[in-house]
């Protein structure tokens, strides 16, 4: 790899030199090297792009890294990722995409990852996007996640762009058994001419399964976002979808959440905000010394941290 593949590895997984453990990374539509170990396998798929993960039964403390980048200028990849975790496993899994485009022409990648999690089973999920490159070719992404937890599983999620994607529709579908758990964390930053849409739909189907789906975001320039979240209360369950967004300059934001409670025992919760910096905010971190525009970053970080 060459050093602008090696630092988009670093910005979207956190990799220098050979990951530990498992790892499949893929680059400009190619396998560019693999790593299993005794409990996690991973298979190329033979009917389309993509691969297979496989976690063994109480599998525990292993990670996997399954990391994509693009540095070629008009490559567009669709590709589909599935993940079985077995019962009473408890792994991290770090994905995540980078994108680096110094041409005049699109480059693009979508992936569809499916989580089948299974009883009792524990999964930290995180996933990054990032773009960079000097030419005028767009950076887009169009992350899709389909998520199934069997009975007791548990899985939490972290979802974070905080630079250089022009364009990115990322859509999260989930259904929860009996007792199951779901945490959703995502962080979005959109800056210029970008657009980012979050669809995120969950499904409480289990007896006390849980759902809580928080979004953090900053619109800057003339981007715009849209966020849209449904909870659906199918049982005895409890549901919580919290958007919170900070615009600045000449954006638009619009959080549309949405509950719907299907059975008596079914208990939820939606908040959406929307605001731009206060003064008093800004005044207090100028008077430390910051400039303007320090102090707006400075509070900008902090609401995404």
């Amino acid at each position: 790899m060459n050093n602008i593949e090696l630092d988009l590895l670093k910005m979207i997984a956190d990799i220098e030199g050979t990951p530990k453990g498992a790892y499949n990374i893929r680059a400009n539509g190619k396998l560019d090297s693999r790593a299993v170990t005794e409990n996690i396998d991973i298979k190329t798929k033979t009917d389309k792009p993509g691969i297979d993960i496989i976690i063994s039964p109480g599998t525990k403390g292993e990670t996997v890294h399954i990391p994509v980048i693009i540095s070629e200028t008009d490559y567009s990849e669709t590709v589909f990722n599935d993940f079985y975790i077995g019962d009473d496993a408890d792994v991290t899994i770090m994905a995540g995409c980078g994108i680096h485009n110094c041409g005049e022409k699109e480059s693009r990648h979508d992936g569809i990852h499916t989580f089948y999690v299974g009883k009792n089973a524990k999964i930290k999920y995180i996933e990054k996007h990032y773009g960079d490159g000097d030419g005028n070719g767009e950076k887009n992404m169009n992350p899709t996640t389909v998520i199934n937890i069997a009975d007791g599983g548990y899985m939490e999620m972290e979802t974070t762009q905080i630079k250089g994607i022009d364009s990115t529709n990322r859509i999260t579908k989930a259904v929860l058994g009996e007792d199951a758990k779901l945490i959703i964390h995502e962080k979005l930053m959109t800056h210029g001419k970008q657009f980012a849409g979050t669809d995120f739909t969950v499904d409480l189907n289990g007896k006390n399964s849980s759902a809580n789906v928080v979004s953090r975001s900053v619109a800057k320039d003339k981007s715009k976002q849209r966020f849209l979240s449904k909870i659906n209360g199918n049982n005895l369950c409890s549901g919580h979808t919290e958007c919170d967004a900070i615009i600045m300059d000449d954006a638009v934001v619009s959080a549309i959440p949405e509950i719907t409670a299907n059975h008596i025992d079914a208990s939820l919760i939606h908040e959406a905000a929307i605001g731009k910096i206060a003064g008093e905010q800004l005044i207090k971190l100028m008077t430390l010394g910051l400039t303007e525009a320090e102090a707006e970053k400075q509070i900008v970080n902090g609401f995404l941290k």
